[in-house]
């Protein structure tokens, strides 16, 4: 992939507007929930992506000088709705973000007919990392799996596992399904007894069966994959029940700063590992105060946008709007289409280097994305709640992808089974 600069961006600007007296827009829908039991966590990640675009657009003039419309259609968090808004949104989009491992999975089949990209930034379906099968699907830069390892890993740098009991507290939702099979995996090799305790929709805010049962139980560990009000109902009780919560771990969307301070100190202790991390330092953020913040363009305040999910927003849509560039690069054309947005997300190759130039340093890990690897697999941070913030408590962590890869290989080969006809990507090689 050849180095993107600002010179080769004015070349492909000048390129497309020699002809034309107005370039179109980019439109990147975003399938957003504000609404419904999700959005306490759904607002922040919507507000940190708007205002990354917003800056991109008002300081750039976009990217490769064309804006970028990443207009909303509210879900709820509702699959239906969700598809809805796919169909909805689909004839002129470039990409598709479903947020939601429901919604994914509805529209997986669909894009792969439509041919359009789907991103799903740490989320989704694990055996989308097979870009040869999901050649239209993308959860860079770390998927489920990766996570449910990274956070075994972690454990067992605490001491071996063998014979410790893990709770498994999830949301009763494929979401919540998803680490499964990786985490039965790393149970056999570890030798700790794995225990799922589900939470249904209806009991997030009540959980009051499910921490009982762990009281019985007494595990060594909780490991948490919540969302939304769930996260808040789980760290409400383990506080209410003095589980103690340094042996309380979540994946990374069981990491809002909002739901800890519910506890404050009380929640001192608790653990999510995470690909992505505030940095109040770096210097995009002063970039969205200068063309965002203070021309009133956001929808957020000062104390979301210290936390980590409004700072995962701006990772995220930093991540589109890599490949947007690379994309642009590799085809001459500031105005791509969705296939072009696919070759651009499949060669993105986020250094340290690429990070700083971005104004994102320290906020996310080092990755870089293929033909066939459509995660990228970053590794991420362990983070621990001190009392009034989220701080890193390890080292860069990095999944051991080639201990489950079998499993990544099974499952797409079963998922292009039950959906067959499916296209695959014939000429896409696993050393590509």
């Amino acid at each position: 992939m050849k180095h993107f600069t600002k010179w080769a961006v004015a070349a492909v600007v000048a390129g497309v507007t020699a002809g034309s007296a107005m370039a179109q827009e980019l439109y990147a829908p975003n399938l957003a929930y504000r609404t419904g039991p999700f959005a306490a966590t759904g607002i922040p990640l919507m507000n940190g992506q708007a205002d990354y675009l917003t800056m991109l657009n008002e300081r750039d003039g976009g990217i490769g000088g064309i804006r970028i419309n990443g207009e909303e259609c509210e879900t709820g968090y509702s699959t239906e709705k969700g598809v809805e808004c796919y169909e909805k949104t689909k004839s002129k989009a470039i990409v598709t973000q479903p947020w939601s491992t429901g919604i994914t999975l509805q529209v997986l089949p669909k894009t792969n007919v439509d041919e359009i990209p789907i991103l799903a930034p740490g989320y989704g379906f694990s055996p989308m990392a097979d870009g040869t099968t999901f050649q239209w699907a993308f959860n860079t830069p770390s998927g489920y799996w990766d996570a449910a390892d990274m956070i075994v890993q972690y454990l067992e740098g605490q001491g071996s596992l063998d014979g410790k009991t893990i709770a498994f507290l999830h949301l009763d939702h494929p979401y919540g399904k998803e680490p499964i099979p990786v985490l039965e995996k790393l149970a056999g090799e570890k030798g700790f007894e794995l225990e799922p305790i589900p939470v249904g929709l209806k009991e997030m805010q009540n959980q009051s069966a499910q921490w009982l049962q762990i009281r019985r139980l007494r595990p060594d560990y909780v490991v948490m994959w919540g969302w939304g009000a769930m996260n808040a109902g789980a760290i409400t009780e383990a506080v209410k029940t003095k589980f103690p919560m340094e042996n309380f771990l979540g994946v990374w969307w069981a990491g809002h700063d909002a739901d800890l301070k519910i506890v404050g100190e009380d929640g001192k202790g608790y653990k999510s590992i995470s690909w992505s991390f505030p940095n109040p330092d770096a210097p995009v953020m002063a970039d969205i105060q200068t063309h965002v913040v203070d021309k009133g363009l956001t929808k957020s305040n000062a104390e979301e946008m210290s936390g980590v999910f409004y700072s995962r927003g701006l990772i995220i849509s930093a991540i589109l709007a890599e490949g947007i560039r690379v994309a642009q690069e590799e085809y001459g054309t500031a105005e791509i289409d969705a296939s072009q947005l696919r070759w651009g997300l499949e060669n993105i190759n986020m250094t340290e280097e690429r990070i700083s130039e971005l104004g994102l340093d320290g906020m996310v890990p080092p990755f870089q994305t293929s033909c066939a690897n459509h995660t990228g697999h970053s590794g991420g941070w362990m983070l621990e709640w001190d009392g009034e913030k989220f701080v890193k408590v390890s080292d860069l962590l990095t999944p051991n992808v080639a201990g489950y890869q079998d499993l990544i290989d099974e499952k797409a080969a079963e998922y292009a089974e039950a959906n067959a006809p499916w296209a695959m990507n014939e000429e896409c090689n696993v050393t590509n």
